[in-house]
């Protein structure tokens, strides 16, 4: 019965990811085959950006001082690069790096905050 429970939520959370990622409820409804066209598009468009950050963190793990890639900074960085590109890659790829070393240091800074006010 936990595994059922536990297999939900993960369905739950990629839905509620794909949404957010994806436009997965973007579409209004008004026929089934326009419905399942999106809802193709979308999930394929979700798949892409996950295997892609897996295959990032396989491939290159990355700086101890940067935040892993995630979806969303995946998402990101391929709608500035390839969709609407206004600045080089460099620039690009650059504020990535400083967002995600950002991340990383407020983390930390978060982390030594909380383990100071339980002692």
């Amino acid at each position: 019965m936990l595994r059922v429970a536990g297999s939900r939520w993960r369905v739950e959370e990629t839905f509620q990811t794909g949404k957010g990622l994806a436009g997965l409820d973007e579409h209004q409804v008004r026929c089934y085959p326009s419905w399942s066209r999106w809802v193709t598009l979308a999930m394929l468009a979700h798949a892409f950006l996950a295997v892609v950050r897996a295959d990032e963190h396989t491939r290159h793990p990355g700086p101890t001082d940067l935040v892993l890639l995630s979806c969303n900074e995946i998402q990101r960085l391929f709608i500035r690069l390839v969709v609407q590109p206004v600045h080089d890659a460099a620039h690009r790829l650059g504020w990535s790096d400083w967002r995600r070393r950002h991340q990383a240091r407020s983390r930390t800074s978060h982390y030594r905050r909380q383990a100071a006010s339980r002692t």
